[in-house]
This record gives C-alpha cells, structure tokens and sequence, in this order.
C-alpha cells in the first residue's frame, strides 16, 4: 500500500477484506490513510444492521434499564431521606427548616439519587459490539481555529493517520486567526489534496466557523473536530460505524475526549480524571436511554441534513448543546461512541479553567432558552434535562452550604458536615472504582493505558467539586444577566 500524499487506489466493487492492526483495529485491505477510495453512499451502508448477529442470553429492554436504574435510585434516596431525619432535626433547629430541607436535598439526597441511577445503568449497559462494514461512508471533517499555529498540523496529521477506509474531505476554517494559523495551513494544501481551507478575515466565533464550513462540505456526514487536539488511532472509524449500526433515529454520535495534555499542571491532572471518570461515564448512560445531552464539538459526527434542518450552529458560546437540543427536541437520537477517543489540550491555569466552565455553564442556560419545551418531550432521557434543570440549584447549594459546612467542621462545628461524612469516603472510593473499571475496560481493548495520576485522582475527589461548582453558580448568573459572551477557552 502506498502512502504518497497524491495516491488513490480504484473502487472495490465487494465487500472490503480486512485486516487487525494492533494499534488502529480493523482496517479495510486497499484502504489509504489520504482520502480512501471513494465510499459507497450512506443508505448503502444502513443494512448492516440486519446483518448483526442476533442476541445471545437473556435481553433486557431499554425501557427495563430505566426502570430498575429508577427504582435502584429510588430506594437509595429513600434509605437516605430516612438516614437524614436526625440530620434534618439538628440542622433545622440552627437555621430553619426550609433552609435544612434545602441544603440536604442539595447537597446529599439528590445528588445521592443521581449516582444511584448512574452506577445501575453503567451496570446494566452491554452494548453490542461493532462490526466492520462492507463499506464506509465519505466525511467532512471541519475544524475551526483561532490562533492554533502551534497544534493545527498536528491535528491535521492525526487525521491523516487514522488510514479512514472511506473518502474524506477535511476543511479547516480559520476564524481571523492573529498568528500563522492560515499560513501553517496553507503549507500543507500542496501535500494533502483533500485539505482545503477557509480564511475568514474576522474573528466571528467558533458557531459562525462551523457553519462556513458545513456550507461548503460536500458530504452527508459531518465530523467536527477541535484544532488543538488528536484524533486516536482508529476513532474515525469506530464513530462511524457506531453511527451506522446504532439504532434507527440516531442523528449525531458523539465521540469520547480525553486529556492529552494532563502532565501540564495540577488543574490538568485533575481534569484528567473528570473527562475518563465523570464526563465519559455519563455520556454512556445518557447514549443508553437514546438521548446524550451534549454531542461536544471537539468530536462528534453528525447528519448534515439534520444539522441544516435544526438551523446550523447558532451563534452561541455554548453552540453545541443548543444545537444537540434542537436535534433532541426534533425527536432525534443522540448517541456516543465510547471508543472512538481524541485527545484534546485541556485548560492549564485556573482562570482559563474558569473561563471553560463558566462557558458550559452559560451553554445549558442557552439552551433552556432557546428550547425550553424539550422538558415536554416524552423520552426517557427527558430525565437528565430535568437534571440539568436541577444543576444551578444543586451547584448553588453545595457552594453556599456545604463549603462551609466544611469549614466550620474544621471548627469543631458538625452542622453539615461531620463525622458521619466520613463513613462516605470508602463508599464514594467504590463508585470511583467501579466507573474507573468500566473506562478502563475501554482503554484495555483499545491498546491505552491509564497512566499513574495519583496527585489528580485526589484532587478529583476531594477538591475538584468545591472549585467546578462555584465557577459553574458565576456562569449561570453571567448568562441570566448577559454578561459580554466571547468565545474564550474552548
């Protein structure tokens, strides 16, 4: 197989043969890492589903995971309501009952029901296995940048490794990048003739970049991809045929981002574990019950005619969760693909870790705006709106009481936080184990290795949450006053 930047090889007319790489996984014999060789059409590719091999054993429906996840979380809040009553009593007679009421429902029996229900699913989740297809259907892949100089090749060469058995296109647009970002770009047009770029002469937004490029992709596939980040051996690949063999309705994938830049300092280590624990643990469950609350823009493939229907990218700071509202509320599936990984640059210093979460947290605000009748639409995963609606309260609670809770106990004062919290810690050390063994499973069949982090595993677990949650409360509040949005930290 060549691998000059200007070889082609010719169409096969039968199924693709295969072949295991012990890197990238299957990969179509005659395939090319620039561009592949024309893909047959998408409706071509759908009928692989019927060709899946039927299920073996017993088969739990979806609706039947949701309900014992319900009545699991359930009879976990009611043990803990009934734990609490002490509790609640003591605490009332300091300040009150309603305020009492407020503060262990936020910062223990909810979330409590929450982790419940989250630990029941990922028990209950066994999704089928990928099979290669006979065909692969061609991309375009967008990537918007500004001021990415340093990491825009990069990005660009992992694409060009992932040795995609279908014909791509990839159009990077860049946003009135001060630096050389277009320069460093147009270097690389003469060896990739699949790349092309997009020069805006204005700064306009990362929305208003992604809808340039959707205008001027030629493909029924969109992969969006973030300009300062990798794309893993095989992740094109494996989203794709997430996408194909997903159940029907699925309208976006999103894939699975990870940290590449976690050595950096203490808040990347940190992060390092909320992306593989927290983040991708819940985009599993929410692809479970049909509905995955945010397709990030980092990674995620999308139907272009879905995503023309639902408007484009609005012009947001949290354009992706808008947008995957809009394709949720239009009765859509969201999924995920848990294997198909990039590794993206994570934010090093505190401010602009700030910066990031305040815009997620502006982002959700957006999109109860702009669609608040998605709590009407009758799904299961209208549940985790009700979740995010939840959120700003839950955040707000645990900033005002159970941070100082903590300090007072420092006092010798046990109003909210005491001795009893304690007897959490191996419990709460279990439910990490458990979501750490489900994402390590995935590493283990995808040839990673969870690195030693342990100075961002404690942090992650005892310090992590008393600096997102109050960062999230100043988000919330920035976007119901409209504060001055700009597009900042990714």
């Amino acid at each position: 197989m060549s691998h000059s930047p200007h070889s082609r090889t010719e169409q096969l007319d039968g199924p693709r043969r295969t072949y295991y790489h012990p890197d990238d996984g299957f990969r179509a014999a005659g395939s090319l890492v620039h561009g592949g060789a024309g893909a047959a059409a998408l409706a071509s590719v759908r009928p692989a589903r019927e060709r899946l091999p039927a299920k073996k054993g017993l088969y739990v429906t979806v609706r039947a995971k949701f309900a014992i996840a319900v009545a699991v979380a359930t009879l976990w809040g009611a043990a803990s309501l009934h734990f609490a009553q002490v509790w609640l009593g003591e605490l009332a007679g300091h300040i009150g009952l309603p305020l009492a009421a407020l503060a262990i429902f936020g910062v223990a029996i909810i979330p409590g029901f929450m982790n419940a229900f989250l630990l029941a699913s990922l028990a209950l989740d066994r999704r089928p296995r990928r099979k290669p297809l006979t065909r692969y259907p061609a991309l375009s892949i967008l990537i918007a940048a500004y001021n990415e100089e340093s990491t825009i090749i990069d990005t660009i060469r992992s694409i060009v490794r992932q040795d995609y058995p279908g014909n791509f296109e990839v159009i990077v647009v860049n946003d009135g990048s001060k630096d050389t970002t277009a320069a460093r770009v147009r270097g690389e047009l003469a060896h990739y003739p699949w790349l092309k770029l997009i020069d805006l002469e204005r700064n306009g937004g990362k929305a208003r970049a992604l809808n340039e490029g959707l205008a001027q992709a030629k493909y029924r596939l969109i992969v969006t991809v973030d300009a300062d980040s990798y794309l893993f051996g095989g992740a094109l690949q494996s989203i794709v045929e997430r996408y194909v063999q997903d159940p029907p309705g699925t309208r976006v994938v999103a894939g699975t981002v990870l940290v590449r830049n976690s050595r950096a300092s203490w808040i990347t280590k940190a992060q390092e574990w909320d992306y593989f624990h927290g983040i991708a643990a819940i985009k599993r469950v929410q692809s479970l019950f049909h509905g995955t609350m945010v397709a990030q823009g980092a990674f995620s493939l999308y139907d272009r005619a879905t995503v023309v229907a639902a408007g484009g990218w609005p012009d947001c700071v949290g354009e992706d969760i808008v947008l995957t509202w809009a394709i949720l509320k239009a009765g859509h599936r969201v999924g995920h693909c848990e294997d198909a990984c990039l590794f993206t640059n994570a934010p090093v210093t505190l401010g602009q870790f700030s910066r990031q979460r305040q815009r997620w947290s502006r982002g959700m605000i957006e999109a109860f705006k702009q669609h608040p009748d998605i709590l009407l639409t009758p799904r299961l995963s209208t549940l985790f709106v009700y979740w995010n609606l939840l959120f700003p309260v839950l955040d707000l609670t645990f900033t005002v009481f159970f941070i100082p809770g903590l300090l007072l106990a420092l006092f010798g004062c046990y109003w909210i936080v005491g001795p009893m919290t304690l007897a959490l810690i191996p419990m709460g050390m279990g439910m990490n184990y458990f979501m750490f063994s489900v994402g390590r499973k995935m590493f283990d069949e995808r040839g990673l290795r969870v690195r030693r982090n342990l100075k961002g595993f404690l942090i992650y677990c005892l310090a992590y949450s008393m600096i997102m949650q109050p960062i999230c409360v100043l988000g919330y509040f920035a976007e119901i006053l409209n504060l001055r949005k700009t597009w900042g930290t990714k």
